[in-house]
């Protein structure tokens, strides 16, 4: 994708991503409260998905599945990080923190992303970038509010750091991978090997499941609709978006555009978990919406570093050198 009309496509498929993404938080919390274990959320979740795209596309697009042996790495590493690490981290963080303040932790990947253009590929990113993403942390923070005399609890504090460290992971693997591969492979082979990862940490017989309904804005379904909508709407169809999106954005500014998750699962929360947003939360939104274009406006003059190498630049919509 290149050129402006690629850009607009290209941001327009990163944002139907995220709010897919985004209402996997509510759905998963229910599914949490109706007696599941983070682990068994991760690997029903992933492990539908695959089945559901990995054989189709291993028979309709076999070519979509190879790679190189010296790129095995990006659909493991994308697999390990990018759909494992930062859904069973995150479901984690769902069980022991409101899910607004998860999302809050999991979005600071952005500045991880924007941190490690600058150190790892000597990028120099302009004063507006870094004011962008201090406004957007700031309205994050004021989204998540916990309250007064609120306790967050450490290990899920610990658990939605892991899950952005996880979630730069995957903004880096997969905007490599969206360039040198079809992002249909790179999704059906990262969901089967982020599957199988989950599986062997968790088995199957190990894995607390219930069968009772999920209570969800004063209605119940039951669970394997539940779990059937987060493998299709909150896995395959986000994922499959997400890497297409990758391959035609900046991996810092797809990074700042995942900031709309946590305001779109703020309000779904409060419309499905009663989670209202306060005054406070709103103006939280606010910031977070002109951080993150304040953001978008300073990276269009991002320039190469000084060094030479591939990877001492920001990511373009430009393709790979050969």
């Amino acid at each position: 994708m290149t050129g402006q009309g690629g850009i607009a496509r290209a941001t327009g498929l990163s944002l139907v991503s995220w709010v897919l993404f985004a209402s996997s938080g509510p759905l998963a919390k229910a599914v949490l409260d109706a007696g599941w274990s983070p682990a068994a959320v991760t690997a029903v979740r992933i492990g539908l998905a695959a089945v559901l795209l990995t054989p189709g596309v291993a028979l309709l697009r076999p070519r979509a599945l190879r790679f190189r042996r010296g790129e095995l790495w990006l659909p493991l590493g994308y697999g390990l990080l990018g759909v494992a690490g930062v859904q069973l981290f995150f479901f984690v963080a769902v069980s022991r923190i409101p899910v607004a303040v998860a999302m809050v932790l999991v979005n600071l990947s952005p500045v991880l992303v924007a941190l490690w253009a600058r150190v790892v590929r000597r990028t120099r990113l302009p004063a507006a970038v870094w004011l962008g993403i201090a406004l957007a942390i700031a309205g994050l923070v004021l989204i998540a509010g916990p309250g007064p005399g609120a306790k967050l609890d450490f290990l899920g504090v610990a658990a939605g750091l892991a899950s952005a460290v996880c979630s730069a992971g995957y903004f880096l693997l997969g905007e490599r991978g969206a360039r040198r591969h079809d992002p249909l492979g790179m999704t059906a082979a990262g969901l089967a090997i982020g599957a199988v990862a989950t599986i062997a940490i968790s088995p199957l017989w190990t894995l607390e499941v219930a069968s009772g309904p999920v209570a969800l804005g004063g209605a119940t379904i039951p669970v394997w609709l539940a779990l059937a909508i987060l493998a299709v709407f909150g896995t395959v169809l986000p994922y499959l978006a997400g890497l297409h999106a990758l391959g035609g954005l900046p991996v810092t500014l797809a990074g700042l555009l995942a900031l709309a998750e946590p305001l779109v699962a703020a309000v779904l929360a409060g419309v499905l978990l009663g989670q209202a947003l306060g005054p406070g939360q709103l103006l939280g939104a606010v910031m977070l919406l002109g951080g993150g274009a304040g953001t978008a406006r300073g990276l269009v003059s991002v320039r190469p570093g000084s060094h030479r190498d591939e990877h001492s630049r920001v990511p373009t919509s430009s393709p790979p050198p050969p």
